[in-house]
């Protein structure tokens, strides 16, 4: 399957797995899940059909790894970025010292007054390295990269989890713990 059907197909699960499952007629389990052959009829029923095969090589080639299967395979979810009401189960986790932000230049006034906060999603989304929240920014523009110091943030009692695919999620980042890289 070439690259531009793989985004298409990505975009739209993400569109229905985060936000919208409505839109096809799906409902997700309180912790996400939904069934695959579901999704695929879903999917089919509204004009955009995937194969099984297609819908493995999204999840397995996905260079975000958006998206997970359960252990049996017969189950499809979202790792995290839902607006829908949603408890992926994430086990609190123990940060590193730094994390990152990606954004761009129009947002740094109000996130240095008010802090990271989650606005349409359930928490912040935060990466390890300052290269993947680069790469999140230019998808808005000229990025910007924000350091957060999670290390200061544990200590004072903020709490932390990591999503299935590396993404670091916390409720907000108060100002006070950012600082923007060069």
């Amino acid at each position: 399957m070439n690259e531009k059907h793989l985004i298409r197909i990505s975009k739209r699960l993400a569109r229905h797995l985060r936000h919208d499952p409505a839109g096809l007629g799906l409902t997700l389990t309180p912790d996400g899940w939904v069934n695959v052959e579901t999704l695929l009829r879903a999917l089919r029923a509204h004009g955009f059909a995937v194969t099984r095969e297609q819908l493995g090589e999204v999840v397995e080639q996905n260079n975000k790894r958006r998206f997970a299967f359960d252990e049996t395979g017969t189950r499809i979810r979202a790792s995290q970025g839902h607006s829908v009401a949603v408890d992926l189960g994430l086990p609190d986790a123990d940060p590193p010292a730094v994390l990152y932000h990606g954004t761009v230049s129009k947002f740094l006034d109000a996130i240095f007054h008010e802090g990271l906060r989650p606005m349409n999603r359930h928490a912040v989304h935060l990466s390890a390295t300052t290269d993947t929240a680069r790469t999140v920014a230019a998808r808005r523009g000229k990025p910007v990269v924000l350091r957060a110091d999670a290390k200061a943030m544990a200590e004072a009692g903020h709490v932390f989890q990591v999503s299935a695919n590396g993404v670091w999620l916390t409720a907000t980042v108060p100002p006070d713990y950012l600082t923007r890289l060069a």
